[in-house]
């Protein structure tokens, strides 16, 4: 941009988070997972950064890594160069994210900046995440830090925050073995799941997931853990089986491990018997007052109280690490310390040590560094040495009596110089305990020679052995021992995902769920599915709730039994976290019809098309999208495709929606079409040039004999599903044949019941293009009726209602569509108001009633009772033999329980008293206005 100038004044810190959104999948900004801000920038919006003194020059101070950042220009240094040109700050804010998560390792390099329209100075600032916390950390700091260039804050320290940042980022960062194996994981395409805040993770989905932690896997023996932590059994174990191991027996008392010493004789090692991390362990004793005095030392590390007493195998400490029965790296493990340069003190070269940027706090680094406590102080004392002492050039101190990474130790790699006795040894040891990950620890004098000859033994097994030496090491090569791991958890050819059909649109989702569910469980599949009613596994409903969202799909994605995947996906879900998965190998739009608008941000129906298109977007190249040729806008997602298109389409030959089908399946493509004949509909299915016959569409119970047109089109929808993820013909037809919308299967959508005489559908239709639908429908029904009924014409009974959330208009248009298609109309309310007043809703569908009344319209009474229950005890009270009753309900199962209550009076003969709804049809109960 060019240079702007100042509007006047001097600039403040204004900058604001207004509003954070975490995206955990694909979503509207991003094919990744992302963080969205909705940033206010005040004051700021006249201050870029070219009018900032001194701006550019401080934050690239403060964060170097800024320099690295390519931005538009798409080369090295193309943020500087928009940071010197000017630029806004809610973009300075977004590169400053990225750059703070990169400080700590997270190497996430996508964002963008979009200003939000009719808004001036609030921005869209979306970038990457790796870990949601850390992510959101570096979004408040980068505020903060923004601010703080602008307009100087005395309590800002930024060494201290980006410390304290660090460090945070540090608690929930996974170790190096569990990082290394997610790594090789995401470069397979293997999926992963984080299940807790520690080490826990799932990789893989449904009946293919596997879980680790840290360098434990859902395949490790629980027995060989139990084994491998008490050292003594271990031992034992080994020593029967002939592998060279150390004499040791366990005992409880300081007297016994003196017995035990001088019966094995000295030197000898005191440990704690279920120890790890080397801490404990007491080396190379060699009196009883060692013993002794090691006892204690011992003890506190051990969590039953059992000390063993070895004896004292001297040499090197090598670690060999073996999964799945075949040894794949060895490391030297070498105790920390510090080589004498004849000038610093044993203190000051500690210093140096912990100075090197390899070294950090635990597992933050390659190294650890070094601590100087007690036990440090001791050893170096043992050698003759005081902390403030110079050593002479060339003279080693150790600190540590173990060599473990852990305590600040180093490692060098000697993988290809083992002996291969050794390996066998090794290996043997592995399986004698039945741990598929063991870490063997050998002490020996050189891994190159024999251990039987040389004199060294296995002083350790260790379940969960950690991978950082290996993948690592101080000196030598580093090893990429994750690969054997997932080798063993997914071998060559396994499958590690399972099919997931994502199903979105205005109206008509659930039901198109339920048919593909339905098919795929006809052909023996744990189907996993996500609706508004609720999270369903293998046809049993789990947990009844609105689970169209991406927590729900991450629930069936979690499940061990499911091996194929069908959600419903939601504007508001992907709107709130995005799609919770990456991707999807079938995406299924129905419709983009005005509905939810004006909520979050999006205020007109292409905005809405653009939501819906996410599930389109987030197909693979070797995946499918269903779209309804019959839509424009759903037409329209074609381009965002990846993969390939299946059509649907419910025109007649010679429209463009056919045109285009014909035109697509020419070049091979695939769709689904009505093909009208004097028997009826039939549903065919063309795959290039080949025409194959699916069904009837009045032989489909849940289409009504073909008169409900929505569902006809959802048959159609979840039958190109079905086949796009390769289902047979044969499969799908029989499926569709015996799906139909009662209670069972499908609760809620054109569920169909008579009582006493009286023709009653229940359904969840809210909004005005599902009621246009609905109104079709009951004109094809009632006409039938109508033709059953010479004398008398039956009537239409409507309970409508919508959600609060819904904008006037769109609650007005409700009532109009339901007035053309009804005779009487009774306007509810759902419980749930939504934000408005009770009676607001109702008001607003009542006002549409009358509206289309006032033009002649086929209502001539609408009424108002706001509750459920009493509104539809006031329209069966009105309804005579023959008529037809629509209830739209909210609470569907309490409605189907007031009809059946309803159906059980009249058969007991109770009737109608004088003080009854049926008596007296001018009295209803409820709050009820007369037209």
């Amino acid at each position: 941009m060019t240079e702007t100038p100042l509007a006047g004044g001097r600039p403040t810190a204004d900058l604001a988070i207004v509003e954070t959104r975490v995206y955990r999948g694909a979503n509207i900004w991003s094919y990744d997972r992302s963080i969205h801000l909705v940033v206010d920038l005040g004051s700021l919006e006249q201050f870029p950064t070219n009018t900032i003194p001194g701006f550019t020059d401080n934050i690239l101070q403060m964060l170097p890594g800024l320099r690295e950042h390519s931005c538009s220009r798409g080369r090295r240094g193309g943020f500087v160069e928009r940071l010197n040109e000017g630029t806004w700050l809610g973009h300075v804010a977004e590169h400053t994210a990225l750059a703070l998560q990169q400080v700590v390792g997270h190497d996430i390099r996508r964002g963008k900046t979009r200003q939000v329209k009719g808004r001036p100075g609030h921005y869209n600032v979306i970038f990457g995440y790796v870990d949601e916390q850390v992510g959101l950390a570096a979004a408040r700091l980068a505020v903060r830090l923004v601010n703080h260039l602008v307009e100087a804050d005395p309590e800002f320290d930024w060494d201290n925050e980006l410390e304290a940042f660090i460090k945070r980022a540090e608690r929930t960062a996974f170790g190096p073995s569990t990082q290394a194996i997610v790594d090789e994981a995401v470069s397979r395409d293997i999926p992963w799941l984080r299940l807790n805040q520690h080490s826990l993770v799932q990789l893989g989905q449904g009946v293919h997931a596997k879980r680790i932690r840290a360098t434990m896997t859902s395949e490790t023996s629980s027995i060989a853990v139990d084994i491998a932590s008490d050292k003594d059994l271990t031992t034992r174990l080994l020593g029967a089986a002939g592998l060279p191991v150390p004499k040791q027996e366990s005992v409880r008392t300081a007297d016994q491990a003196v017995t035990v010493a001088n019966r094995i004789g000295y030197p000898v090692v005191v440990k704690p018997l279920d120890g790890n991390h080397g801490r404990g362990v007491c080396l190379d004793l060699e009196s009883e007052d060692d013993v002794r005095e090691a006892f204690p030392i011992a003890k506190d590390q051990s969590r039953r109280g059992w000390v063993i007493v070895e004896s004292m195998v001297t040499g090197k400490d090598y670690r060999c690490l073996i999964i799945d029965g075949r040894l794949v790296a060895v490391a030297e493990r070498v105790p920390a310390g510090v080589t004498g340069d004849g000038t610093s003190s044993i203190e000051h070269l500690v210093e140096m040590a912990n100075a090197d940027p390899r070294r950090g706090v635990g597992h933050e680094k390659v190294l650890t560094r070094i601590a100087v406590d007690d036990a440090a102080i001791e050893r170096v004392r043992d050698q003759g040495y005081e902390m403030s002492d110079v050593p002479e050039a060339g003279v080693q101190v150790k600190l540590a009596l173990t060599g473990n990474m852990s305590t600040g130790g180093i490692s060098i790699d000697r993988t290809f110089e083992a002996h291969p006795e050794n390996v066998e040894i090794a290996e043997e040891a592995a399986r004698m305990i039945g741990l598929d990950i063991a870490g063997i620890d050998f002490i020996c004098p050189d891994i190159t020679e024999p251990v039987r000859e040389t004199g060294g033994a296995i002083c350790e097994v260790n379940a969960a052995p950690g991978f950082r030496m290996h993948t690592h090491p101080t000196i030598g090569e580093p090893q990429f021992i994750a690969k054997p791991v997932v080798d063993m958890l997914f071998p060559p050819g396994a499958p590690s995902r399972i099919p997931i059909v994502a199903v979105t649109g205005t109206n008509g989702k659930t039901t198109t769920s339920r048919m593909i569910s339905h098919i795929f469980k006809g052909m023996g599949r744990k189907v996993g599915m996500t609706s508004t009613d609720g999270v369903v596994i293998d046809e049993r409903l789990l947990i009844r709730a609105d689970a169209s969202g991406p927590r729900s799909a991450r629930m069936v994605l979690q499940n061990p039994r499911v091996d194929f995947a069908v959600f419903e996906v939601a504007r508001g879900g992907i709107l709130r976290e995005g799609l919770g998965y990456e991707r999807n190998d079938v995406a299924v739009v129905l419709n983009v019809q005005p509905d939810h608008l004006g909520l979050r941000g999006i205020d007109t129906v292409e905005q809405l098309a653009d939501v819906k298109a996410v599930v389109v977007e987030a197909v693979p190249r070797d995946g499918h999208a269903v779209l309804n040729a019959d839509d424009p806008l759903v037409r329209n997602m074609r381009r965002r495709c990846s993969g390939q298109i299946v059509w649907f389409s419910m025109e007649e030959p010679g429209t463009e929606a056919r045109e285009m089908i014909d035109a697509h399946c020419r070049r091979g493509g695939k769709a689904l079409i009505l093909a009208p004949s004097d028997r009826g509909e039939m549903i065919l299915v063309k795959h290039g040039r080949r025409e194959m016959q699916l069904a009837w569409t009045h032989l489909l119970p849940s289409t009504f004999g073909g008169r409900a047109r929505m569902n006809v089109q959802n048959a159609m929808a979840a039958a190109a599903a079905a086949f796009a993820a390769g289902a047979p013909l044969h499969d799908i037809r029989q499926g569709m044949r015996t799906f139909s919308t009662n209670y069972y299967q499908s609760p809620g959508r054109l569920n169909e019941v008579e009582v006493n005489g009286v023709n009653v559908i229940v359904d969840y239709c809210h909004n005005a293009p599902g009621m246009r639908m609905l109104g079709d429908f009951v004109d094809r029904v009632g006409e039938s009726l109508e033709s059953a009924h010479e004398l008398a014409r039956p009537s239409r009974i409507g309970v409508i209602a919508t959600a609060g959330d819904r904008r006037d208009e769109d609650m007005r248009e409700l009532g109009e569509i339901a007035a053309r298609h009804f005779d009487v109309v009774v306007v509810r309310e759902d419980v749930a108001l939504r934000g408005r007043e009770r009676g607001e809703v109702a008001g607003f569908v009542a006002e549409g009633v009358r509206r289309e009344m006032e033009v002649g319209a086929r209502c001539k009474q609408v009424e108002v009772i706001l509750d459920e229950t009493d509104a539809i005890r006031h329209a069966m009270s009105r309804a005579n033999r023959g008529d037809l009753v629509i209830l739209c309900v909210d609470k569907h199962p309490q409605v189907m329980a007031e009809l059946e209550t309803w159906s059980n009076q009249a058969q007991a003969g109770s009737g109608a008293t004088d003080d009854s709804p049926a008596a007296d049809p001018d009295i209803t109960s409820g709050s009820t206005e007369r037209i």
